[in-house]
């Protein structure tokens, strides 16, 4: 089973932000995350599939004619895809407000038949508890496997998988344990993350000879008494900083079915702002390409003998070496992440499949790449509908060439109104076409 190219089949998509809502709160235009699973509408190409799509609020018409643009009978698709709304933009998480409104549940239940699954933004108790009421299994990993996805529990199973990561100590809670470990390695500084830290945050880079220059990535009103009291609460670990410049940061993206069978989808290089996730390309370097996918699989195996069902991404260091390039492991996010709808778009408008032997997607005879971002921030695009803006890239001839299954594919749109904010893919048949068509298009939307 693939949520990528299903072939029957009701998908209920719940992309609920299950996340700690300290650290939310941070992120510009949070709630339009809800979008990021948007690309699953392409699915709807296949006659036998229908989506639910459940919201905080209303998701924009424009933006789901946008969708449908790309598939060969959008009437029917309508016919197929049911959009039900909380309609509270202020309650968080998304699956929360479900649980408590039973009335939007039995709405659920009276559009899906037996042969429908959830799919989850993340997991948690709430997605669930959502998918017991309605009786149907879920395409993501138990609650009981979550540990696998936390910092230490992937220092954990890289260790046990034997695949390479910076020197350091997980599972600690306590300031003292803390402190052990950042004078046990070495280096003038140290990084200290949260167990469930996400896009960059929850994380302190600690100078050794003084803490109180504490960088915390949540930002300058963050202190070590609050970061304290969440590793008290969450655990944490603590890790060598990698000092070594450049620095990349590769990642890659597996799947595990409901059957247990697992593989490695696609590598990407990200693209930080600091320790924030912005945006990616793919595929990743071919310098390390193959031994970021080699670790990937590794993991992905133990993973799979564990249980762990769905999508899931796990962040590298990568760095030139005497003897060449190495990958070190990051961490295992066991959700849905930011590379996942820029993977789904290229695949679901290109019709490529992914060759495992050389990293690539492949349409055809035809190698596919592409550069996404999910931060395309302009003020001059505050105000505008998510239909004028791809009126005017169309206009631009910037859109998606179907004949050559080129172009930008857009998400995000719900937050162009009110934050001026967008993400989008940019497909080409070389990565230098794909990295210009990305450059022109963010400088026709943002000047720059």
């Amino acid at each position: 089973m693939s949520i990528f190219e299903p072939s029957e089949g009701t998908l209920v998509v719940v992309p609920s932000l299950s996340l700690p809502q300290d650290e939310l709160r941070r992120i510009k235009a949070a709630r339009c995350y809800e979008e990021r699973l948007l690309f699953l509408l392409l699915t709807l190409r296949a006659p036998g599939i229908s989506v639910v799509y459940l919201s905080s609020t209303p998701i924009d018409q424009e933006i789901v004619d946008y969708y449908f643009s790309f598939l060969p009978d959008p009437d029917d698709a309508a016919r197929r895809l049911h959009l039900i709304t909380v309609n509270d933009p202020h309650s968080q998480p998304l699956t929360r407000t479900l649980l408590d409104r039973p009335e939007v549940i039995d709405r659920v239940r009276s559009v899906i038949g037996d042969d429908a699954w959830l799919v989850p933004f993340v997991m948690s108790e709430l997605e669930e508890q959502l998918a017991a009421s309605l009786n149907v299994p879920i395409y993501g990993p138990a609650t009981s496997l979550a540990y696998y996805g936390s910092k230490s529990g992937a220092r954990e199973i890289g260790t046990e998988a034997g695949v390479p990561m910076a020197r350091g100590f997980g599972d600690l809670y306590t300031m003292s344990q803390i402190e052990d470990a950042v004078l046990s390695l070495p280096g003038e500084r140290v990084m200290v993350k949260l167990n469930d830290g996400y896009s960059g945050l929850g994380n302190a880079i600690v100078p050794k000879d003084d803490w109180t220059r504490t960088e915390f990535s949540a930002g300058a009103d963050e202190t070590w008494t609050g970061f304290a009291a969440k590793l008290a609460e969450r655990g944490g670990v603590v890790e060598e900083f990698i000092e070594h410049r450049p620095l990349y940061y590769p990642s890659a993206l597996a799947r595990i079915t409901p059957g247990g069978h697992y593989d490695v989808v696609a590598t990407h290089d990200q693209v930080l702002d600091g320790p924030v996730y912005q945006g990616c390309t793919f595929p990743a370097r071919i310098e390390y390409r193959q031994e970021v996918s080699a670790s990937a699989t590794k993991i992905a195996k133990l993973l799979a003998e564990r249980g762990v069902v769905g999508l899931f991404g796990m962040d590298f260091f990568a760095m030139k070496t005497d003897a060449g390039y190495a990958a070190l492991l990051c961490e295992v996010n066991l959700r849905i992440g930011g590379t996942t709808h820029p993977f789904g778009a290229a695949l679901l408008t290109t019709d490529a499949v992914y060759d495992p032997a050389t990293g690539l997607l492949m349409s055809g005879d035809q190698p596919k790449y592409y550069t996404a971002t999910d931060n395309c921030s302009a003020g001059c695009l505050r105000g505008h509908t998510p239909g004028q803006v791809v009126r005017m890239v169309e206009r631009l001839g910037l859109g998606f060439d179907g004949r050559r299954r080129t172009g930008n594919v857009f998400h995000l749109l719900g937050a162009v109104p009110e934050h001026g904010k967008l993400g989008f893919t940019s497909i080409g048949d070389s990565r230098e076409e794909a990295e210009e068509l990305h450059r022109i298009t963010r400088q026709a939307l943002c000047g720059g």
